[in-house]
């Protein structure tokens, strides 16, 4: 559909923007009017379309910064616990960790007769870590004096120590406790002291922010225990709920207003654009919907690799955030900030909340990547391209190379949730549109360019670097605009302009307030991370570390942009134009380019996977570098042998690290543990090699000791042999177009080959990557990758590695019997020197596991002991074992039926052996595959070994000897030297053995050098979607949720969460970021489910990838079984857009 200005001009779909675009160059366009000033003349109606662009563009402007404070309706949350008559706890984990107020009162009298060493009431559970650091308790206790004392104590802080007698005074009336922001308060109401008394005993007030954490209202007392009349005890909490909101109808109707008044603004600057006569341009040319050889690779490669491709780290925090905010009401940080919202920036995520109410498979919700994906090349090789000019438009090669970065870009950075596709996208699209309005000297591109920079911005920090696009490009808009202000005014030009620019806005507060947004953004600030500007080397740091960060496919895009970078800048300088390029769009792109480089530096994190934004101007910018490196630009041969030395540079920095990816990503990867080689050869060797070479002969050739361009007949060789190299000067006379007399209307080619290397090269790390995920594919199968994962969730089972994780839900079935020995003396049975039942130390500290990745970036990597990530794996002591240990079991062991011994031992150290009974083995089934034993210490290699055999000699009551038939070293997974499950795969041992038994020696008497094992079990296994379900709330870590797509996420709602019974954690070293991340210090869960859960970790193996660490599994059990969820009270208040209940704490 096309559009025509009032005045006439020539026929619709001519010009720059129609089709492909028949000018580049600012001084080449075939636009009659490009070539001298258009004359701007009103037309009947415009003072009408002048004056409504006027109203529409200020009111849409003026509504957009009055939707911060509009009013919203509030949730509000409360607990109201009253002690009787049962005294049942309940819990209420509060996001927040903090109420906005807390108020218990209490009679005095009953209070006096509360059981000895009773907790009356507390905000956290008893054998809570934090309950006396980080709650408040109300006890009674005994004094230093030892007397019996109502003790009331908060945060480590007693506030009141009051004697029974004092209480039992007819005088006192109540406690009366009171926490809000500013002020704590404790007091015993009716009595009298003197208000000068600095000793005064019944009351205390300490200033500041004191309120204490909340998980409940929990006490020791029963009916039977309580004294009469307690039950009239209260507890009341009012939640921090103040993200819970929803706009009111006022605020609705005013954005729905200021919607329609900023898109009519547009429409009439569109109608002012007809004051230069010319008639309007398609929006979408017709040589859109022609495909191209170049475009179905892209579009092939882009579909082929959203299947069977890496995704990005953060996949499975933004599934969870997008499957969450249903039920909690808003777009919350699922995993730190207390549960702040996203705003201001986030509204792509409500997206993939909607695309999570359909389906939470993989290939879904990555669907609109795929689309930004297809997009971006579509305005790749549609728009840019043939504003680069002539040469661009004419000749495939650039386009190939364009391409190739470009999909390197992409399948590298944006085949996940994150928004960095969409600013891609929207970065494009902002320069897109930019140019487009100055060839075609239009307002409303560059306008609809202001808006795509502003929701780019929201969509994610980095969208920062639009605004490099604008700046590109505000000297010629600005020029155009003061020349249109002369006819329609200033304020029918900055109207729409401030209504289009503000328009993010209503995304922003559409259910938020300003308070709550500018408290969202404290929150982020304090609580970290937010680096500086000067931080910025944290991001190339992990770049070129040897991680996921840094991996061969994430670090070569990033170089070779780089070198196309200061390429093309060179020639610029040198030449001042590209010949063959259009020189304006040229020097518009580079600036953008390196304004975005530039704005990357303040956005407050520093994540290698930000470089992702770059894939669109990426691949524009390969464009320009191929056609500069024509002969006729680049016309030295010296110079030449320069740049291809500098792509052995990329080249060899570039596979100076591992071909990994993250987490189940990388499983089954070519060199995933070790830099690219071939035949053995480290590739990065050859290329810094080959690198050297080219140096040498460029030194050579300046120096003059090679002429200047000593390949010059075998160039043309090879162009005669490959027609695509060919150029227009090697084409005989008798069959040019143009008759050999040098006139053509396509544009001359490059003379040589030098660009070709560039093309070759992104290329072939595009076939690498992608030949790297087919051979993974293939290599794993039948056990677990993300291209089999994404296969079968097309074939309708989408619950991806939950489908693969198999769980021991009971680790004592399958406990093999011994054979002539009972339990207690089995593991001993037959040599036992230097093992005891207690050989093992006290506390087991597991070795530290550096963490790799984003989040380990920006922290030491030290765990919080409190994170659950060992649960119950390192060690401690319980109850008594069949063999007398009274170490602590792991994985739920029945101490009454499984021995262990150790070697362990405190003062002079010697060598120990340990061979144990025979043990059974069952008849092989499907279900149970595997021999596993639990073990601890650090077990080196032939240490413990499992010996296999078959019955030698056969008694009157069943077999008396028994024959060695073999012997095999468990698989140890680690982390040591922490409890954990090694495992033998029963295939492994032959069909014809019936017994094994364990052999363990411990031969290094160094004190930290020691081993412990529990007799062999073969467990019943199930997958672990058929044990932790679809319905049963879970802890999914952000690591694994894109892994675990089947498995409900807990939810809160008005502040208060859902105490999840699972947690699942991805693989060691990723959990070690993961913990940082989600821990009490940064707002994340960890926050309360540390203080309301025990964690029990339950062996998990992943189907016939036996070696792997995927992770684990965790059940929690409540620290009070008694506790019920509380019932809340629930209503809606209304909340003017600069109220605020206090800063968070």
């Amino acid at each position: 559909m096309t559009t025509r200005g009032a005045g006439g001009g020539r026929r619709s779909g001519d010009g720059p923007d129609a089709g492909t675009v028949p000018g580049g160059d600012d001084d080449e366009v075939r636009d009659t009017d490009r070539e001298r000033p258009l004359g701007l003349h009103p037309y009947p109606g415009m003072d009408r379309h002048r004056r409504w662009a006027i109203i529409t563009g200020f009111l849409g402007a003026f509504l957009a910064v009055l939707a911060g404070i509009l009013p919203v309706n509030q949730d509000t949350t409360r607990v109201q616990w009253t002690a009787g008559p049962d005294y049942a706890p309940v819990t209420a984990p509060l996001v927040s960790g903090r109420p906005l107020d807390l108020t218990i009162t209490a009679p005095c009298a009953p209070l006096a007769q509360v059981p000895e060493n009773t907790i009356v009431f507390s905000t956290l559970p008893q054998d809570a870590p934090g309950r006396i650091s980080d709650g408040l308790v109300v006890q009674r206790v005994r004094d230093a004096a030892g007397d019996p004392v109502i003790e009331v104590a908060v945060r480590n802080i007693t506030l009141l120590s009051v004697p029974l007698s004092t209480l039992r005074d007819p005088a006192c009336e109540t406690l009366h406790v009171r926490a809000e922001t500013g002020i704590l308060t404790a007091e015993f109401t009716g009595l009298e002291r003197d208000p000068d008394d600095a000793d005064d005993a019944v009351r205390a007030a300490v200033p500041g922010s004191m309120r204490p954490q909340v998980t409940g209202v929990f006490t020791d007392l029963t009916a039977a225990t309580a004294p009469d009349g307690l039950g009239e005890s209260t507890v009341e909490v009012t939640v921090d709920s103040r993200y819970s909101s929803s706009p009111t109808l006022l605020k609705l109707v005013l954005m729905v207003i200021g919607v329609l008044a900023t898109l009519a603004s547009v429409v009439f600057l569109h109608r002012l654009d007809g004051i230069d006569g010319r008639s309007g341009r398609r929006f979408v040319p017709r040589s859109w919907s022609r495909l191209s050889g170049v475009d179905g690779v892209v579009i092939g490669v882009l579909g082929f690799w959203h299947l069977v491709g890496a995704n990005t780290s953060d996949d499975g925090y933004l599934l969870t955030m997008a499957r969450s905010a249903g039920p909690s009401g808003y777009m919350a940080n699922y995993y730190r900030w207390l549960g702040s919202p996203e705003s201001p920036v986030g509204w792509y995520y409500e997206i993939l909340r909607v695309f999570a109410e359909v389906s939470t498979a993989s290939p879904w919700m990555r669907l609109p990547t795929l689309v930004c994906g297809i997009l971006a090349w579509l305005i790749i090789s549609r728009e840019v391209v043939p504003r680069l000019g002539r040469l661009a438009r004419t000749w495939r090669g650039p386009r190939w190379t364009g391409a190739a970065l470009f999909l390197a870009f992409w399948m590298a950075f944006n085949n996940g949730l994150r928004p960095e596709p969409v600013i891609a996208l929207g970065a494009l699209l902002t320069w897109s549109l930019v140019e487009r309005s100055i060839a075609t000297r239009r307002l409303v591109p560059g306008v609809a360019a202001i808006g795509v920079a502003a929701f780019s911005l929201g969509a994610g920090p980095t969208g920062l670097m639009c605004v490099a696009a604008l700046a590109a490009g505000a000297r010629e808009f600005v020029r155009m605009v003061r020349r249109r202000a002369q006819v329609v005014g200033w304020a029918a030009i900055l109207g729409p302009v401030l209504a289009v620019g503000l328009a993010l806005l209503y995304t922003v507060f559409a259910d938020q307030t300003l308070a709550a947004v500018l408290e969202a953004t404290r929150i982020r600030t304090e609580l970290g991370p937010s680096l500086p500007w000067y931080g910025e080397k944290e991001r190339w740091e992990a770049l070129f570390g040897v991680s996921a960060d840094g991996g061969v496919a994430r670090r070569f895009p990033v170089l070779l942009m780089l070198m196309c970078l200061v390429l093309v800048s060179a020639v610029m300088l040198r030449r001042g134009r590209i010949p063959g390029a259009a020189a304006g769009p040229s020097r518009r792109l580079i600036g953008v380019i390196a304004g975005s480089l530039l704005f990357l530096v303040f956005t407050p994190t520093k994540w290698t996977h930000h470089f992702g934004v770059f894939a669109g101007l990426a691949g524009a910018l390969a464009v320009l570098a191929v056609i500069a490196l024509r002969s006729s630009t680049v016309s030295l041969s010296r110079n030449r042998w320069l740049v291809w030395a500098a792509l052995c540079l990329v080249v060899g920095l570039s596979t100076a690290t591992d071909n990994t990816w993250w987490y189940v990503s990388d499983y089954g990867i070519p060199f995933s543990d070790s830099f690219p080689a071939i035949g053995g050869v480290q590739i990065q060797y050859v290329a810094f090699v080959g690198g050297f070479v080219c140096l040498l002969i460029a030194g050579l050739i300046h120096s003059g000791i090679l002429p200047d361009d000593p390949g010059a007949a075998l160039r043309v060789r090879i162009r005669q042999a490959v027609p695509f190299l060919r150029t227009h000067a090697d084409t005989p006379a008798s069959r040019r177009r143009d008759g050999g007399s040098g006139d053509t209307a396509r544009p001359r080619r490059r003379a040589g080959i030098g660009g070709a290397p560039l093309t070759v090269v992104a290329f072939s790390v595009v076939i690498f990557e992608l030949s790297s995920a087919v051979i993974a594919v293939f290599a794993q199968t039948p056990a677990y990758t993300v291209g089999r994962g994404n296969m079968r969730a097309l074939a309708g089972e989408p619950c991806a590695l939950a489908d693969s994780v198999l769980v021991e839900e009971d680790s004592n079935d399958g406990l093999l019997g011994a054979i002539g020995a009972g339990p207690e003396i089995s593991l001993g049975a037959g040599v036992v020197n230097g093992f005891a039942p207690n050989g093992l130390p006290d506390s087991i500290t597991v070795d530290s596991t550096e963490a790799s990745g984003s989040l380990a970036t920006s922290e030491t990597g030290e765990r919080d002991p409190g994170d659950g990530v060992d649960a119950g794996t390192t060690g401690g002591r319980g109850a008594v074992t069949v063999n007398g240990s009274t170490v602590a079991l792991p994985f739920g062991l029945d101490p009454d039926t499984t021995p262990v011994l150790g070697s362990y031992r405190r003062g002079p150290q010697v060598a120990a052996e340990l061979t144990s009974a025979w043990y059974q083995l069952p008849a092989r089934s499907p279900n149970r595959p595997l021999l596993v034993m639990a073990a601890a210490g650090r077990i080196g290699s032939g240490d413990l070994r499992i010996e296999y055999g078959r019955p030698g000699r056969v008694g009157p009551a069943g077999p008396t000897d028994f024959e060695v038939m073999g012997s095999m070293s468990p698989i140890d997974i680690g982390p040591a030297p922490a409890w954990r499950n090694l495992r033998i795969p029963l295939e492994s041992i032959p069909a014809e053995a019936e017994v094994v038994r364990v052999v363990a020696t411990d031969g290094n008497l160094d004190p930290d050098q020691w081993l412990a094992v529990t007799p062999p079990r073969n467990p019943r296994l199930r997958t672990l979607d058929e044990v932790v379900g679809h319905t049963d709330p879970v802890l999914v870590d952000w690591v694994v949720a894109l892994a675990f797509p089947c498995q409900r996420p807990f939810v809160h709602n008005g502040g208060v969460a859902e105490i999840p019974r699972y947690r699942i954690l991805a693989d060691r070293e990723s959990s070690s970021a993961a913990n940082w991340w989600q821990s009490a210090g940064g707002g994340g869960p960890l926050l309360w489910t540390t203080q309301t859960v025990e964690a029990i970790t339950v062996p998990t193996y992943l189907d016939h990838d036996w070696s792997r660490d995927w992770g684990s599994l965790q059940r929690f059990e409540p620290l009070d079984p008694q506790a019920s969820p509380a019932e809340l009270v629930r209503g809606s208040e209304l909340r003017w857009g600069w109220t605020t209940p206090g800063p968070m704490k």
